[in-house]
């Protein structure tokens, strides 16, 4: 038998090497297999710290965004709801019922100026567009059960919390929102997060849960309305 050339050892020993790193970096769910990165943490530009979650093809973050500025490190407005905040046309934040104590748990509201600026999520991550949060729905069986898998279970933040199972780990909670008229509703029983996706002039497209069933819906809201933001990793 002909030895192998120390050029040829090289190049297979590589290879095999490649393999094994792919093998390490993949992951098959229901006879499909999806490449994931590795359960790591994300930080945005005012130091947060984020997890994320693995949900069938796709990597979110855990939480709600909560960052005052751009990725790039510009600041980002800050309205405190009311008249101003409905007459907006550029991005900004606000926290519900402007109470800081919710933060932690809930994240801060964003209207869709500054989820259409690009540079709201921290890098390597996005604002989903609506067809990204259609696809996490139907790999889970469909809008009618889809927000059931990914609420959180009990009722330490959702008011008669039904169907919530949080199998994956994704912890959906109810930050409720700001009105496009800046007044804050539906803490704990609505759960609202944005896509980037516009769907006119003056309206885009959010999914929202709710707390008395297990679907996820999808409805035109004005831009101008405050929204949690979560973040997906960019492909």
């Amino acid at each position: 038998m002909k030895k192998l050339s120390g050029n040829l050892f090289y190049q297979l020993a590589l290879l095999l090497v490649l393999l094994v790193v792919i093998s390490s970096c993949i992951k098959r769910d229901n006879n499909y297999i999806f490449f994931y990165p590795e359960p790591a943490t994300v930080t945005d530009a005012d130091g947060n710290v984020y997890h994320t979650v693995y949900v069938k093809g796709q990597t979110w973050l855990v939480e709600n965004l909560k960052t005052t500025h751009y990725h790039n490190g510009d600041t980002i407005a800050h309205v405190p709801g009311g008249s101003a905040w409905g007459s907006l046309k550029t991005g900004a934040w606000c926290n519900y019922n402007n109470d800081t104590g919710k933060v932690s748990t809930y994240g801060r509201l964003y209207n869709w100026y500054a989820v259409n600026s690009g540079k709201l999520c921290p890098y390597p991550f996005h604002v989903p567009f609506d067809f990204e949060w259609q696809n996490l729905a139907d790999t889970l069986g469909g809008i009618a059960g889809a927000g059931g898998i990914l609420k959180e279970a009990g009722s330490a933040h959702w008011q008669n919390n039904t169907g919530a199972t949080n199998l994956y780990g994704f912890t959906a909670r109810p930050g409720g929102c700001a009105d496009s008229a800046g007044i804050f509703r539906e803490l704990g029983t609505r759960g609202y997060w944005w896509s980037s996706t516009p769907y006119s002039v003056y309206y885009a497209w959010p999914r929202f849960m709710r707390s008395e069933d297990g679907g996820i819906y999808r409805y035109d809201m004005r831009k101008e309305s405050g929204f949690s933001v979560r973040c997906i990793r960019d492909y």
